[in-house]
């Protein structure tokens, strides 16, 4: 099974490097205009329910059905949502959470493994209904945090979170054995960037 991940196109948050997790943003016009890799068809699109997600979804492949995927939301970023480095920079929370390499909870929002957790369910229920449907490729458009959790969580070699940023419009083609996943052998066998 192959998954296309793409991280949604750009909104006016993430041009102005704001955290933007639970913030349902739109995109921003100029993401229609941006230069984009060219993506393989699929056969099924699932995204995020957040409309950055699902606008990406319907502009990349406009004549598939569009399934929207629950546990694929962004994480909540809590005090720091909506919020730039130089804005947040000198408020301790944030700097013992950047001392943290971050790996603490966003302070009044999502902590990292409930985040992560909550990917990884969502992962577990797409391996499975794609497998019922027989698909052979599908797309994942999502966020950067969903798609550096998932990255990081089913990696062979085990490589870091941060280590699978990827920009907006951008991602990662993946596969992996279903029969093996369903097996308990969860894990990608191939990422490649894209």
């Amino acid at each position: 099974m192959e998954l296309i991940m793409i991280r949604h196109l750009a909104t006016e948050g993430n041009r102005k490097r704001q955290y933007i997790g639970s913030t349902d943003e739109e995109l921003d016009a100029e993401s229609y205009r941006a230069p984009l890799p060219s993506y393989p068809d699929v056969e099924i699109v699932i995204a995020s329910p957040m409309k950055r997600c699902v606008q990406t979804a319907r502009f990349l492949y406009p004549e598939k059905k569009i399934l929207e995927w629950e546990e694929f939301r962004e994480c909540d970023f809590g005090l720091f949502e909506g919020k730039t480095y130089e804005e947040l920079k000198d408020l301790p929370e944030y700097r013992n959470w950047l001392d943290s390499g971050g790996r603490y909870a966003f302070p009044r929002g999502e902590n990292m493994e409930v985040f992560r957790d909550r990917c990884e369910r969502g992962m577990e229920r797409l391996v499975r209904t794609l497998a019922r449907m027989s698909c052979g490729r599908a797309a994942v458009v999502a966020h950067g945090g969903t798609i550096m959790a998932l990255l990081s969580s089913y990696d062979p070699e085990g490589r870091e979170f941060y280590r699978w940023q990827t920009p907006n419009g951008h991602g990662y083609q993946v596969y992996l054995d279903e029969t093996a996943w369903m097996q308990g052998e969860k894990r990608l066998v191939e990422m490649k960037k894209i």
